[in-house]
């Protein structure tokens, strides 16, 4: 049995808003939230989610790790100088 009067009070059906905008009714702690970001308006829920390669890091990844244009020999050379 759970104590009584240590719970917060449940809200079945408190607002999401986002963007000043009624996004969806969940249930909650809290009647209202207000956030900035939802799976409405996501990048990578919405399907437009860029990657975007600053500076080179991922070709310098795949050259530090063995994995970019080298020849697999050239890989396992550098593997066996560590």
């Amino acid at each position: 049995m759970a104590k009584p009067d240590i719970h917060p009070q449940w809200y079945p059906d408190a607002k999401v808003y986002c963007n000043g905008e009624l996004v969806m009714t969940i249930g909650s702690t809290k009647p209202e939230l207000h956030v900035d970001v939802w799976s409405g308006n996501h990048p990578y829920y919405t399907g437009t989610q860029k990657i975007i390669d600053t500076e080179g890091r991922v070709e310098r990844f795949l050259r530090k790790y063995g994995m970019g244009s080298e020849t697999p020999e050239a890989g396992e050379q550098t593997k066996k100088k560590r």
